[in-house]
């Protein structure tokens, strides 16, 4: 995240207007976000190793631009697949700023994308429909420039 690729990769999707997914812990964000602090950047996982959700909150607040991916991401669901009650709390007071994920990163992942959508709706019907959407679509679709359908 300090390096000079980092540096130029955050600099030139601040210029040309890009999104950059990062794939990192939740220390490597404020030293990406120093190189270019408009840039449009996707937190897999929001944050790799499950950084406790008081430090994804205070991340969020203090780059407006950061947007949470929540494939995989520790905490996020109950025993029963239902969204935990603190990560429901956060998505309600910032639902701009989260986006589903699938983390379909080899190949063989695609053979259980359906069952990650799956999980992945179950946890979204634990959310008011509008937030939801936002969510499970909208929010996505902005940051790529798609219509609402």
């Amino acid at each position: 995240a300090d390096g000079p690729t980092a540096r130029r990769l955050m600099q030139l999707a601040q210029e040309k207007d890009l999104v950059v997914l990062a794939h990192v812990d939740d220390q490597a964000i404020d030293r990406l976000f120093a190189h270019a602090p408009k840039t449009r950047l996707i937190w897999a996982h929001t944050g790799i190793g499950g950084a406790p959700i008081e430090r994804v909150r205070a991340l969020l607040q203090k780059h407006p631009t950061l947007v949470g991916e929540l494939s995989y991401r520790p905490g996020l669901t109950e025993g029963d697949g239902r969204l935990s009650p603190a990560w429901r709390a956060l998505m309600l007071e910032m639902p701009e700023r989260f986006v589903v994920g699938s983390d379909t990163w080899i190949n063989a992942r695609w053979d259980d994308y359906e069952s990650l959508m799956q999980q992945a709706r179950r946890w979204l019907g634990d959310l008011p429909p509008p937030v939801a959407r936002r969510i499970g679509w909208d929010n996505g679709a902005a940051l790529f420039g798609l219509p609402p359908p």
